[in-house]
């Protein structure tokens, strides 16, 4: 919806309209709604125009994949430091909102814990031996929410190696990661979802603290870790660790979840990865870009800037919306459905340009490699028992995906391999 105020004269109306058309197109949304189901508000906003104002974000939203892809890159303009941004505020100033040298030096301090040979080598048999654990436990049940049983612990023990919280219980640590996370997205300045924000990091420098106490090994690749050893100050280990945490639970546990009820809802689908016609990297690269369980990265204007005739001023807010230019309908054939047969190769459901996400090689190895085969290896007759709601659009995934299977056929079937 276009902005349509004007004003009192005819010679005022020309003057404000041509301001306003330099301040971009105004586009309401209800915030319940968008929360449910942002992508009709995404499309209709892609229509629109490339550039909008979201007065109840009170930000700038960039709808179009390539548009989000060049500007991204463009750091002096769109910058990733916010000293007054929620997630600075709430959880310390991380390497997600720095730029240039300071953001590439914490980069490097945590690179041997998220490189693509220490995945491979250090932490895959270990997610695989964990999911194991969790599946020969599970299994005996015939029935569970994903969310809560499966993908929830899966994510969580995961990530308490990788970041050496492992005084962390797993069910913790999951509320914690979403007590940020809502922190973070806390838009509308609900003063309740701060509050658990501000208890969730507290517990989480707590269990810093402690680990911080006692010795640390070399063979030790864990965030604390390896941030530790680096020399990087305090401030900075603890304020990744949450960064690391605010992402890395909710977002491999929302895709998990949130992956198998897509293969499962398309059965045709799921027998051509089983029959090695798909890959399952495929089916979690094609769910991440149907549904970005990332759907957004926030930005601060630091320079004047124009954007599609859109003039952006200093300490304006933008939006990357990923979970738009995920489905632009300009870049992808069936954008409003999930196709393996579809290229998905400029998705960007990991970012696009120096903040491109550092857990990645993490998260297709605890997804496509481990939890996604090993869950339908073990539960062949896995089937949907009920409805499955989804929620959010800065983070966004199933709250609950009810399934049933038989316990004599995960019992025939034989637990996998976990090597």
């Amino acid at each position: 919806m276009t902005d349509q105020r004007i004003g009192p004269s005819v010679v005022m109306q020309g003057a404000m309209g041509a301001r306003m058309m330099q301040r971009g197109k105004h586009y309401d949304i209800d915030l319940g709604r968008f929360w449910q189901n942002p992508y009709p508000d995404l499309a209709a906003m892609r229509a629109l125009a490339p550039v909008v104002y979201v007065p109840q974000l009170q930000a700038y939203l960039i709808t179009r994949r390539d548009d989000i892809f060049r500007e991204e890159k463009l750091t002096r303009v769109f910058s990733s430091e916010q000293p007054a941004g929620l997630m600075t505020r709430l959880m310390g100033q991380n390497m997600m909102r720095q730029d240039g040298a300071p953001h590439l030096a914490e980069r490097r301090a945590i690179f041997p814990t998220v490189s693509p040979k220490t995945v491979r080598d250090h932490w895959l048999a270990q997610f695989q031996t964990l999911t194991a654990e969790i599946l020969a436990e599970l299994a005996p049940a015939g029935r569970c929410d994903l969310v809560r049983d499966y993908a929830m612990p899966v994510s969580a023990e995961a990530l308490k190696r990788v970041t050496g919280l492992t005084n962390l219980a797993a069910f913790e640590m999951d509320r914690v990661s979403q007590h940020m996370i809502d922190g973070c997205a806390n838009y509308a300045a609900d003063p309740e979802v701060e509050r658990r924000c501000r208890v969730a990091t507290e517990l989480i420098d707590d269990c810093i603290s402690k680990k911080l106490a006692q010795v640390i090994t070399p063979e030790d690749l864990s965030l604390l870790a390896v941030q530790h050893r680096s020399g990087l100050s305090e401030a900075a280990l603890r304020a990744n660790i949450k960064l690391a945490i605010s992402g890395g639970q909710n977002e491999p546990r929302d895709a998990i979840a949130g992956a198998v009820w897509a293969l499962l809802c398309h059965p045709g689908q799921l027998h051509e990865v089983q029959e090695g016609r798909a890959s399952w990297l495929q089916a979690f690269e094609e769910y991440a870009r149907w549904i970005s369980p990332i759907g957004m990265s926030p930005r601060r204007v630091i320079e004047k800037y124009e954007l599609h005739g859109v003039t952006l001023l200093p300490e304006d807010r933008v939006f990357l919306m990923y979970g738009s230019a995920n489905r632009d309908e300009r870049v992808f054939r069936r954008p409003d459905h999930f196709d393996l047969g579809q290229d998905c190769a400029q998705a960007i459901s990991f970012g696009a340009g120096p903040h491109f996400c550092a857990g990645a090689w993490i998260s297709k190895a605890l997804i496509a490699q481990t939890a996604l085969p090993m869950l339908f290896q073990a539960l062949p007759d896995l089937q949907l028992d009920g409805e499955t709601r989804f929620g959010g659009w800065a983070f966004r995934g199933p709250i609950s995906v009810p399934v049933v299977w038989s316990g004599a056929s995960a019992a025939a079937a034989g637990m996998p391999d976990p090597v």
